[in-house]
């Protein structure tokens, strides 16, 4: 059996499958499977204070993918170190997952504030979400210009002491600059990509599908648009990345891997397959003693053989 540990930000993982920011919980995600045979888990988005999120209809299926303006919902920093981190860390007990909390803002005071209060909880990395199109103010304002993406980074980086992961818009002209600038902020790592900017028409009830009008695109059809932002941000800068956007496959997974990633997060597909992520973690498995790669590092050096 291969050996599928890897390593991410001083942490040594038990296998390289994580969970996208929002799409995951410890009752939700906890009632289908047992999420400490995973590498690590990452929260939905926590704010400061408890944010209600935009109207509905704010979901909706579409050609292989789904579209969401969810809004960051969520019932704030207290709420969730109170009430769902225990949860969590019995769940995990000692398997060695870790945990990442996906951190909201609509300001750089807001990042802050709800940055510090986690930095002294039980979580092992924070997510900085300066990417979700789903906000009017904060998220991606911050996350498409390069000095805001320094200053914001640079804000939060000196006010923790967990490693900082900075989550990338996809919604860019160049996406390398970008992840310089979170690089020279300061960040241990980078995730990428979050969804694609996207909006469908009813055109029976001529209206919008979405209340929010605009939303974020996610599934399989983002696949080949993340693979290219993390091979060209792999080459762009020296962090390590959590890779993400339409994983689906163990072999999703390993084309990640060697685009360039060191974790892979999987989203979408679980809400279609609540059991996903450890069938994926089979299926990586198998890939692996199929083409006789004896762990995940062999994977990732594939990378350099891309490059030639």
């Amino acid at each position: 059996m291969a050996d599928l540990r890897t390593k991410f930000c001083g942490f040594e993982l038990q296998n390289p499958i994580n969970t996208a920011s929002g799409t995951f919980s410890a009752k939700g995600s906890g009632s289908f499977y047992d999420y400490s045979k995973l590498g690590a888990v990452t929260t939905k988005g926590v704010a400061n204070i408890p944010w209600q999120g935009n109207p509905t209809p704010r979901i909706a299926e579409t050609k292989s993918g789904m579209l969401n303006a969810i809004g960051l919902e969520n019932l704030g920093a207290e709420h969730f170190i109170k009430e769902e981190l225990p949860q969590i860390k019995a769940d995990i007990g000692g398997s060695g997952t870790k945990i990442i909390a996906n951190l909201a803002g609509r300001s750089i005071e807001d990042y802050i504030d709800v940055a510090e209060k986690l930095n002294s909880s039980d979580v092992d990395m924070l997510e900085l979400n300066i990417s979700c199109p789903n906000v009017k103010e904060g998220g991606i304002t911050f996350g498409t210009s390069t000095d805001m993406v320094e200053k914001v980074t640079k804000s939060v980086k000196r006010a923790v002491k967990k490693p900082l992961i900075v989550k990338l818009t996809p919604n860019v002209t160049d996406i390398c600059e970008i992840a310089r600038a979170a690089e020279q902020g300061g960040a241990d790592a980078l995730s990428l990509i979050n969804t694609l900017s996207s909006m469908r028409i009813d055109v029976k009830t001529r209206k919008h599908i979405l209340a929010n009008k605009i939303g974020g695109l996610s599934g399989p059809a983002i696949l080949p648009v993340a693979i290219r932002m993390i091979w060209q941000v792999s080459g762009a800068v020296d962090l390590p990345i959590i890779g993400m956007g339409g994983v689906s496959t163990g072999e999703d997974v390993a084309e990640f891997l060697m685009a360039g990633a060191s974790v892979v997060a999987v989203g979408t597909t679980a809400l279609v397959d609540p059991t996903a992520p450890l069938r994926i973690i089979a299926e990586l498995n198998n890939f692996m003693d199929e083409h006789g790669f004896e762990n995940i590092q062999e994977i990732m050096e594939v990378r350099n053989e891309l490059q030639s």
